[in-house]
């Protein structure tokens, strides 16, 4: 057993700046990730940070620019404490060391970039997240911080209350991937979850095959409500063959889209009249798949994205990884031709219910990151806000967990915030059917089962925190061992594929009804044939098929989460396309979709989006671009 103040599970970003935070408040902090911190998916950001830094920008400025990005679903105090925050923030990498890139006169340097009234994104090449991850892992490997990698945590500990806001988070189980072993992470203040984003629920992603979203289906299950899953981002610019990202910063350096016919269709054909390739990415990947399905995509797959108008010098000093990406993946020298791009998954929104302070409803657990839902994104967020949103609120979950004293967060949490909702119309019972046993958090019988024991009266009993992570640990050790020892069964390759293949057909950039109870009945079928999943490979080390067949449970769940939300949401808002309802619905759905995992059943609620900022309130307006 691994005892520790805090414990960030995962080392991205938000898992670093997370740590290094609890550590200047003088904790003992422990990273434990499944990954090395720097093979972490923030190494594939690529395009840049926004904080407002030079004359004529203001945070102001770029609180409006999100908070119109977001379609007015995005929370004021989270978008403006993003923004007041940023660029200090940002000041703080270059002091310890960032190598961004300069102006002639030694400045930052700062780009367009779609959504933003100025142009506010500092940057690093085309590499800004590979920076970034090596400046701070850098700071933790200066401070002395404990590094438990390629720990893969599969389970919290957490009490089990009826009610989850008064359910505490005690620790976590991890299992070595090196040596096999299962052990305890023992948390006196705080587990702070930085895992990522679910990509790996699409078959076409930007994401990394590791994001799986463990932390927010491991939230889920224990209690911590799931917001707004609905608003699932398609970036613009992928690569057709691989879905690699091709960075916002070739359209922010000028870089211009093109149909099949020559045309520069985001002008030419009215999507975005003013800010054409630079529209918010929503807009410029439902403009694409338009293109595509009325018949003037290229091969009826893509289209061109050009840059070779900008000169070899500018293309070779600033975005020289997206010639060698170009070159590796289609073969195509983006010097003298264009690029084939089409949208791929990007970005999940929504995430762990959090306020401010990373704070979940159960006590000791918070989220930050990708993970995460503040709301500082809302319905769609703007490119290069996913960074400043890392580090700024990675550092205020790891001061927090660590007991330094904050302004009380304005923003609620837990099923208490709850407006009600109307009971949805599904085609088939969402919700757990476990697997033989028990499956993670979730009992036989498809309920919370966390680690600390219940009375007979049904109360729960006081235990500390050592056997409440034990118990969790034996839960975890059964588990693993009855994967390991079962010897027929189905693959987990097999349901992960389906489940894929279900979710980018029915859940992507265009949704209807039908295609959307559709999807929930495939992913009910994966969540049963699930029950029967088998591990082949025996043995103990470096067992990727057990890591996998693990995650495909987290996936499962997840896609149905946005699913569900997105059935709920009769509106066309950022992200989320309806076909039938093909506007947006101001004065009914100007608030959060939640879920929360009841005795394995997820329970449907809402909870009003805040839009009473600092020094103003922000008034929904038509977004066009």
């Amino acid at each position: 057993m691994h005892e520790h103040d805090v414990v960030v599970i995962g080392a991205g970003g938000a898992g670093l700046r997370a740590a290094v935070a609890a550590d200047e408040e003088d904790a003992d902090v422990a990273l434990v990730s499944k990954l090395h911190p720097v093979r972490s998916h923030t190494g594939a950001a690529e395009g840049g940070i926004n904080a407002a830094l030079r004359e004529g920008d203001s945070w102001e400025d770029h609180a409006y620019d999100t908070m119109k990005g977001s379609d007015y679903l995005g929370d004021a105090p989270a978008i403006e404490t993003l923004c007041q925050q940023s660029p200090d923030e940002v000041m703080r990498l270059e002091h310890e060391g960032m190598p961004f890139s300069r102006d002639d006169d030694g400045r930052m340097s700062q780009r367009p970039f779609g959504g933003l009234s100025f142009p506010r994104t500092t940057y690093a090449g085309a590499e800004t997240g590979h920076h970034l991850l090596h400046t701070m892992y850098q700071q933790v490997v200066k401070r002395g911080i404990t590094v438990y990698d390629e720990w893969y945590v599969t389970d919290l500990a957490v009490t089990d209350e009826d009610d989850p806001e008064e359910r505490r988070c005690y620790g976590c189980v991890a299992y070595d991937i090196q040596s096999g072993d299962l052990d305890g992470f023992v948390a006196h203040d705080g587990v702070i979850l930085a895992t990522g984003g679910p990509g790996q629920v699409y078959d076409h992603t930007t994401n990394a095959v590791a994001n799986t979203g463990d932390g927010q289906a491991m939230a889920y299950r224990a209690g911590a409500p799931l917001e707004d899953m609905e608003f699932v981002q398609f970036h613009p610019t992928t690569l057709p063959s691989t879905g690699v990202l091709i960075s916002e910063g070739v359209r922010g350096e000028g870089g211009i889209l093109y149909n099949a016919e020559g045309e520069r269709f985001m002008f030419e054909r009215g999507y975005a009249n003013n800010d054409g390739e630079l529209a918010s990415r929503d807009v410029v990947s439902r403009s694409e798949l338009t293109e595509v399905n009325q018949g003037r995509g290229i091969e009826d797959e893509y289209v061109h994205l050009d840059m070779r108008h900008l000169g070899e010098k500018r293309i070779t000093d600033r975005l020289e990884n997206i010639l060698h990406l170009a070159r590796d993946f289609e073969g195509v020298d983006g010097l003298e031709e264009p690029m084939p791009v089409k949208p791929g998954q990007h970005y999940e929104m929504g995430g762990i219910e959090v306020d401010e302070n990373g704070e979940t409803c159960i006590e000791g657990l918070y989220a930050a990151g990708e993970c995460a839902c503040v709301s500082v994104h809302g319905s769609n967020r703007l490119g290069g806000n996913a960074l400043p949103e890392l580090i700024v609120f990675g550092g205020r979950a790891g001061w927090h967990a660590a007991g330094r004293e904050m302004e009380t967060a304005e923003i609620e949490t837990g099923p208490g915030a709850s407006t009600g909702g109307p009971e949805l119309d599904t085609p088939v019972e969402p919700g757990a059917v476990a697997p033989r046993s028990e499956s993670g958090n979730v009992a036989a019988d498809g309920g919370h089962e966390a680690g600390s024991g219940t009375r007979a009266d049904g109360g729960a009993q006081i235990m500390g925190a050592s056997e409440t992570v034990s118990r969790a640990v034996e839960r975890e050790r059964d588990r693993i061992t009855e994967f390991l020892e079962r010897d027929d069964g189905v693959k987990h390759a097999t349901i992960r594929g389906r489940l894929q293949k279900a979710m980018t057909e029915n859940v992507n950039v265009f949704r209807n009804e039908e295609g959307l109870k559709q999807a929930l009945k495939d992913i009910r079928e994966t969540r049963e044939a699930y029950t029967d999943v088998a591990v082949f490979d025996p043995s103990r080390t470096f067992n990727t098929e057990l890591t996998h067949a693990i995650e495909t449970r987290n996936l499962i769940d997840l896609a149905e989460a946005i699913t569900l939300s997105g059935l709920a949401r009769t509106e066309f808002r950022g992200a989320h396309w309806r076909e039938a309802h093909q506007e947006r619905k101001d004065e009914e759905w100007i608030k959060h979709t939640m879920l929360a995992w009841n005795d394995g059943e997820p329970e449907l609620y809402y909870k009003p989006v805040i839009l009473e900022g600092e020094n103003k309130t922000y008034e929904p307006k038509v977004r066009s671009y």
